[in-house]
């Protein structure tokens, strides 16, 4: 699985011109689900996301997390994160999962951070989105279950 995990101070997603989610101080995330995730892959991703210390303390340094500053999490799920454009010009989505596969990841995934007792707020899977936010910060991060599982190297 893949997520771009941005720092927020509102996001919020539009469907057929009404709002279906929105958040204040936070995380939008856009998370896309590959055709050999599973499971463990949102589990990981999950943690990850509530974890990363990516909310500035009184020092405005990335010491707080999204619990520590009570923040939300908006979902979007996107399958063009996994786009293939290393041939042509039009992208390929042939390593995204089907339809029904990531849409069960990405409710695991959102299942996974309301467990831990994290306000979620969601797109609608498959729909046409419009997407709103201010990025504080800005503040972007790429989290990529296939990196996660790899030993850190040692310097």
């Amino acid at each position: 699985m893949r997520a771009i995990v941005q720092r927020v101070s509102s996001a919020s997603v539009t469907v057929q011109e009404s709002i279906v989610g929105q958040i204040d101080t936070g995380l939008l995330v856009l998370i896309g689900v590959a055709e050999d995730d599973g499971p463990h892959e949102a589990s990981l991703l999950a943690d990850k996301t509530i974890a990363l210390r990516i909310f500035a303390d009184d020092d405005g340094r990335f010491n707080r997390s999204l619990r520590d500053v009570g923040g939300a999490v908006l979902v979007v799920s996107q399958f063009t994160l996994y786009a293939d454009v290393r041939k042509g010009r039009r992208p390929s989505f042939v390593a995204a999962a089907d339809p029904e596969k990531a849409s069960a990841l990405v409710d695991a995934y959102i299942d996974a951070l309301r467990a831990a007792d994290i306000q979620v707020a969601t797109g609608v899977f498959g729909a046409m989105m419009q997407v709103a936010l201010v990025n504080d910060g800005p503040v972007t991060i790429i989290l990529d279950s296939d990196v996660l599982k790899q030993p850190r190297r040692q310097l």
